[in-house]
């Protein structure tokens, strides 16, 4: 083998290199991507769920206020009753 075609078969391998590298950069760049995406979904769900504990938390207030205005209005009743 003359050192042209030498040269050529060098150039070859090391441009099978390149692309190699090329396409393992745009696999990884990818995976970058949906990682992120992962990440702000999960940031999304994490914020949903703190949303729905205050709402429970909402929730429970208001029914504890609604019980203890149900226990006034019974005892008013009665107290209408017995004047």
């Amino acid at each position: 083998m003359d050192r042209f075609d030498m040269a050529v078969a060098e150039q070859l391998k090391t441009m099978d290199r390149l692309l190699l590298l090329q396409g393992e950069i745009e696999r990884c760049q990818k995976l970058e991507e949906q990682m992120q995406q992962l990440k702000e979904e999960a940031e999304k769900l994490r914020k949903l769920k703190e949303d729905i504990a205050k709402m429970k938390e909402e929730l429970a207030d208001i029914q504890s206020i609604f019980e203890t205005q149900t226990e006034e209005a019974i005892r008013s009743y009665h107290m209408q009753g017995t004047v």
